[in-house]
């Protein structure tokens, strides 16, 4: 649980980018995507719409992790 509301995507960007940082070469950008999809698929139905909309609102501020 993140300490201040705004960094509550930190750790799921950190997963993200880490996926495509060890992802094999030419196929980082399909590993992010994967992984993200991976990450919206566990996110409850109470919360995912404030997510979704978080995530896109800070989409940029987060490497673009979220492009998925």
């Amino acid at each position: 649980m993140a300490h201040v509301a705004a960094h509550e995507l930190g750790a799921a960007a950190y997963a993200v980018k880490a996926v495509r940082a060890v992802a094999p070469a030419g196929s980082s950008d399909a590993a992010g995507s994967a992984e993200c999809r991976w990450q919206r698929d566990q996110l409850p139905e109470g919360v995912r719409a404030l997510v979704l909309d978080d995530q896109r609102r800070r989409n940029d501020l987060c490497w673009s992790a979220f492009d998925c």
